[in-house]
C-alpha cells in the first residue's frame, strides 16, 4: 500500500501539526498531549466539550473541533485510545467554572483511558460529567468492546452538545441531551476492502475481490459476517433493516451515509439514495441529511449508514452555526 509518509512513528504529529496550520485563526496544536483545540479556548461561560479515540478516523475527531462542536480532542495514535495523561492534561487545560464533558465512543481503551483521566482530574478540582456514544447495531461485543461499539453516530451526540453548549447550557442538561440523542441513533457499517495502518504496513484484515464484511467496526473489526459481494440495493436493505428494527420506532429522522474514507462521492449518493428510499418504506421522513467521508478508517472502502431520530428541539441543536475544519453552517 502506497502511502504519504515520512517515519510512521511521526505520522499523526505531522497531521495535527498540518491542521492546525490550515485554521490558524480558530485551532490551536498542543503537541505532548496530541492536543487539537480551539484558539479561544477554555470560555468562563460555557462548558468544554471534548474528545478522544484513536487517530484515523478523520476527520473525526479533530477536524471538528470548533463553534458549535468540540472545544478539544486529543486522539492516541492510529486506530489507538488517548493515553491517560492527554485526557488529564486536556480536561485541566480546558477546565472552565461550567466544567467539562467528555464525549466517549464505547471501546474499551477509550473507556479506560477517560476513566482514568476523569478520576486525576476531578482530584485536582475539575469537575467532569461523561456522555459514552454505543449506536453501533451489528454486533454486541466486539474485538475492542464491551457492549455496542461507538460508530459514526458520535457525530450527532457531538453536534446536539455542542450546539447546547454553544447557547451556555449547564454540564447536567448536556447529559441529558447527549444521552437522549444516543439512545434515539443507531449506525451500521459494511467494508469492501481492509486498510492499511501506517505504523503496520499491511493490511489489517484481508477481503476476496468478491466478498464484502457487513457490520464491519472503524478498526476493521469483524463484523456479522463475511459474505458475497451485492448489489447496493441489497446490501442497503440488509443495513436498514437492522437499524430500523433496533430503533423499534420510526418518525422524524436525519440520515448520514458516511464514508470510511476510500470510497468515491458517487457511490456514498448512490448509497444514500438506496437507503433514504428503503427508510421512507419503513415509515422514516428524512428531514436533515450528511453525506461523505466523516468518521473513517483510514482509506477503507465502504460506508456506514446512521439513522437518529429527531423532534423540533433536536433539529434546532442540529441547525445551530457550526465552523470547524471539516463541517460549516449559519456562520
Amino acid at each position: 500500500m502506497k502511502k504519504f509518509v515520512n517515519d510512521p512513528n511521526n505520522f499523526v504529529p505531522e497531521m495535527l501539526t498540518g491542521i492546525a496550520l490550515a485554521n490558524p485563526d480558530t485551532l490551536k496544536y498542543v503537541p505532548d498531549y496530541n492536543l487539537i483545540m480551539r484558539a479561544d479556548a477554555p470560555s468562563d461561560d460555557k462548558v468544554s466539550v471534548i474528545q478522544g479515540s484513536g487517530s484515523g478516523h478523520e476527520p473525526a475527531h479533530v477536524m471538528i473541533v470548533g463553534k458549535g462542536m468540540l472545544d478539544a480532542a486529543c486522539p492516541g495514535n492510529v486506530f489507538a485510545a488517548p493515553p491517560m495523561d492527554y485526557v488529564l492534561e486536556t480536561s485541566k487545560l480546558l477546565n472552565t467554572p461550567k466544567g467539562v464533558l467528555h464525549l466517549i465512543n464505547n471501546y474499551t481503551g477509550d473507556r479506560m483511558a477517560f476513566d482514568m483521566g476523569k478520576e486525576m482530574a476531578e482530584a485536582e478540582g475539575v469537575r467532569i460529567e461523561t456522555v459514552v456514544v454505543d449506536d453501533d447495531v451489528a454486533v454486541k461485543d466486539s474485538t475492542y468492546t464491551v457492549g455496542r461499539r461507538g460508530v459514526a453516530g458520535n457525530f450527532f451526540v457531538i453536534k446536539a452538545v455542542g450546539a447546547a453548549a454553544e447557547k451556555g447550557a449547564e454540564l447536567d442538561d448536556l447529559v441529558k441531551i447527549g444521552n437522549r440523542v444516543n439512545s434515539v441513533t443507531r449506525t451500521m457499517g459494511m467494508a469492501l476492502t481492509s486498510c492499511t495502518p501506517p505504523a503496520k504496513g499491511s493490511p489489517l484484515f484481508e477481503l476476496g475481490d468478491d466478498e464484502m464484511e457487513m457490520g464491519v467496526g472503524i478498526h476493521g473489526e469483524p463484523g456479522r459476517r463475511r459474505v458475497k459481494l451485492a448489489p447496493a440495493d441489497a446490501i442497503a436493505d440488509e443495513m436498514t433493516a437492522a437499524i430500523a428494527g433496533d430503533l423499534g420506532r420510526s418518525g422524524d429522522a436525519i440520515l448520514l451515509v458516511n464514508g470510511f474514507g476510500g470510497t468515491p462521492a458517487m457511490e456514498l449518493y448512490l448509497m444514500y439514495h438506496a437507503a433514504r428510499t428503503r427508510l421512507a418504506q419503513r415509515g422514516f421522513t428524512i428531514r436533515r441529511s450528511l453525506v461523505g467521508n466523516y468518521v473513517t478508517s483510514l482509506e477503507m472502502a465502504g460506508c456506514s449508514i446512521t439513522v437518529s431520530l429527531i423532534d423540533e428541539e433536536l433539529a434546532k441543536l442540529w441547525d445551530a452555526p457550526v465552523h470547524t475544519a471539516a463541517l460549516r453552517w449559519g456562520v
